[in-house]
């Protein structure tokens, strides 16, 4: 299997109930990359939210309406350090500032996390398949840290058409012995690739992933990757 991983340039602002689909797609054909059948759209959750008007006034000096914005978007608070707030949003996402976006939003804005990821997900992939007549996963990715690892990656917040998880338990590795343990986050593998060709700064906000594997796509959620309580060592 070889994957392609194509950044999508000339997106432009997003606005307010901007048609993500409408824009994304007229934007891969101005470039001659026109989106196909079996790809997999990786979209920064920054445009998701600012298309679903999900920014709000914040004054970035305020450091105490800052943390009651934080904690607003949380459901627990796990730890703090200096203006670092480490919390557990209701999507059940554990990230930094509950996922606030601080960065790269109009002045005097922060951006909020979308209320539901996987269905933002979906809406657009429907659009995609409803007006633009291609039928192609969606991920929206979102920047995390991680326990124990230094720096950042992009991880999957919202899915659609292609499944978060491949369960491999059951089959055999190399060597014959069955699979026990093995469950592969793929969307979250996807969403870094993505990533590599979208930047911090180079204001791409969406890249298609082509050539997956046609036995990844089908139903998934990113919820599905949630590793439940009960299952969690370090809660």
């Amino acid at each position: 299997m070889t994957l392609s991983i194509i950044p999508i340039f000339g997106i432009g602002s997003i606005e307010p109930d901007a048609d993500l689909a409408k824009i994304i797609n007229g934007a891969a054909n101005t470039q001659g990359t026109p989106i196909e059948t079996g790809d997999c759209l990786v979209i920064t959750q920054k445009i998701v939210s600012k298309a679903e008007n999900r920014l709000v006034k914040i004054d970035h000096q305020d450091i105490q309406g800052r943390r009651r914005l934080i904690e607003s978007e949380s459901i627990r608070i796990l730890r703090t350090r200096g203006e670092l707030v480490i919390s557990e949003t209701a999507h059940g996402f554990v990230c930094a500032n509950a996922g606030i976006d601080f960065s790269n939003v109009p002045s005097g804005y922060a951006a909020l996390l979308p209320i539901d990821s996987d269905r933002s997900a979906q809406r657009v992939r429907s659009a995609m398949r409803s007006r633009q007549g291609v039928e192609v996963a969606v991920i929206i990715s979102d920047t995390f840290g991680r326990p124990w690892r230094a720096g950042v990656t992009d991880v999957a917040i919202g899915v659609a058409g292609i499944a978060a998880i491949i369960d491999l338990r059951g089959e055999l590795d190399a060597n014959g012995r069955e699979l026990t343990v093995t469950e592969v986050a793929i969307a979250d593998e996807i969403a870094g690739a993505g990533e590599l060709v979208m930047g911090k700064s180079t204001s791409v906000p969406v890249a298609i992933v082509r050539g997956v594997d046609k036995s990844w796509l089908g139903e998934g959620r990113a919820r599905d990757l949630i590793r439940p309580a009960g299952e969690d060592l370090f809660r």
